[in-house]
């Protein structure tokens, strides 16, 4: 047993040793351990709520067990079908969209030479990441106002007015739209970060074989970053049911809530404004076991067929 112990010891050695020589380093460590657990991992605590009876007061993890009562009745909820079903179409539209988008807009930065142009082109793109989702929303609306810039080009053409923001049918091209726009530049950093990585002999292999600008993007870059393109469609398959809350509580209304009514929004009316705590409790961890299985899903997925994976 005290040898067992001894070789223990041993083999932690080496790792206490760096940790203890680069323990300034490790100190970087402390606050975002902090953050997770005060804001990520402690609040899941009060997932218990959600099959528990909670009244308010000081016994915040509710009065008396009630079981699965609170996910029977939202399951037997149309309006809670409803928002599932947005959330998807939204979730599932956006990243249609946005997922090749962001990879082919990094694959033709990735071409220009010309490093001003280059970074010019970067910076104007990456700065709608940078605008709060108020401001995004009030230009969104203004955009789509009857009397905005898009109203007075359709009556130009002759064509009726529409009330955009009103309309439930035109909400998910204005999410998305909207969505592709604030986030298409910010998309592509880890893409370029990923291309640097990749070894300019086998581009100058690809220039000797003949192979065009084209051919060298197709067969060298995009392997070359497939990892990195198979982790980023991964996370963004775990967050299908997490639809922009944001900017969707901003923009939406009761017209227009036949499409624009998502999980979030629905458990933000039942939880904050309703004041049914366990109840949106419940919606809130059906929808994370969700978002855990998809991604468990994609991951074998990727694990058997790129052999890129998360874990």
């Amino acid at each position: 047993m005290a040898a067992y112990t001894q070789d223990r010891i041993a083999d932690a050695s080496p790792l206490w040793k760096h940790v203890r020589k680069e323990w300034k380093l490790y100190s970087f460590l402390i606050l975002p351990l902090i953050y997770f657990i005060i804001f990520k991992y402690a609040p899941m605590l009060g997932n218990i709520i959600a099959f528990r009876k909670y009244r308010g007061g000081p016994n915040i993890f509710g009065s008396e067990w009630v079981g699965l009562q609170y996910f029977e009745m939202f399951m037997k909820d149309p309006t809670f079908w409803r928002a599932f079903f947005n959330d998807l179409t939204l979730s599932v539209s956006y990243l249609a969209v946005k997922f090749p988008l962001t990879l082919i807009f990094a694959l033709l930065l990735h071409e220009i030479r010309w490093m001003r142009w280059k970074k010019f082109v970067q910076t104007v793109s990456y700065l709608p990441h940078f605008i709060s989702m108020v401001i995004v929303a009030g230009m969104v609306k203004e955009m789509v106002s009857l009397t905005g810039p898009i109203n007075a080009l359709l009556a130009k053409l002759g064509l009726e007015p529409l009330a955009f923001i009103s309309l439930p049918e035109w909400f998910p091209t204005l999410y998305v739209t909207s969505g592709i726009w604030q986030s298409l530049g910010w998309g592509t950093i880890l893409y370029l970060a990923a291309m640097t990585a990749i070894n300019t002999e086998l581009y100058e292999a690809a220039k000797i074989d003949g192979a065009t600008r084209f051919r060298q993007a197709l067969h060298v870059t995009i392997p070359g970053i497939l990892p990195t393109v198979m982790v980023l469609l991964i996370l963004d398959i775990g967050s299908i049911l997490g639809s922009n809350f944001e900017k969707i509580l901003l923009l939406y209304n009761p017209l227009t809530y036949e499409t624009a009514d998502v999980i979030s929004t629905y458990v933000y009316r039942m939880g904050i404004t309703g004041g049914n705590f366990s109840f949106a409790t419940a919606v809130g961890l059906f929808e994370g076991i969700i978002g855990l299985i998809l991604v468990t899903i994609a991951n074998e997925i990727s694990k058997r067929t790129t052999k890129s994976s998360l874990w």
